[in-house]
């Protein structure tokens, strides 16, 4: 069954109210097409791990404290230096290290 606001326009984390509902918040992370799979089976999972709650006051989760959850998740808290540019990279060398070390272990 789908819900009536299934044609409204995607919206991202931050488009949402302050308290979502799990519906909303699941096309905000999965998109339509798999919202439903991620809310039966994922967010039990996620909630196992520290994923905001409902707030029964709200009837909702706080969308802020979500996007606290999934930048700590994706390691955004933390900082990120890249070790090299584009042009330092030579991709044959990725190529040929792998098969040097297939290689040594066949031998």
């Amino acid at each position: 069954m789908k819900a009536a606001n299934d044609n409204a326009p995607f919206k991202t984390l931050d488009a949402l109210p302050l308290f979502a509902t799990d519906h909303q918040i699941a096309v905000a992370v999965v998109g339509r097409a798999k919202a439903e799979t991620w809310r039966r089976r994922t967010l039990p999972i996620l909630e196992a791990r520290g994923f905001p709650r409902v707030d029964p006051l709200h009837e909702g989760r706080p969308t802020a404290l979500i996007k606290k959850y999934y930048d700590t998740y994706l390691g955004l808290n933390a900082s990120y230096v890249p070790t090299g540019t584009a042009e330092e990279e030579d991709p044959d060398s990725w190529l040929h290290g792998r098969r040097n070390r297939i290689s040594k272990r066949r031998a």
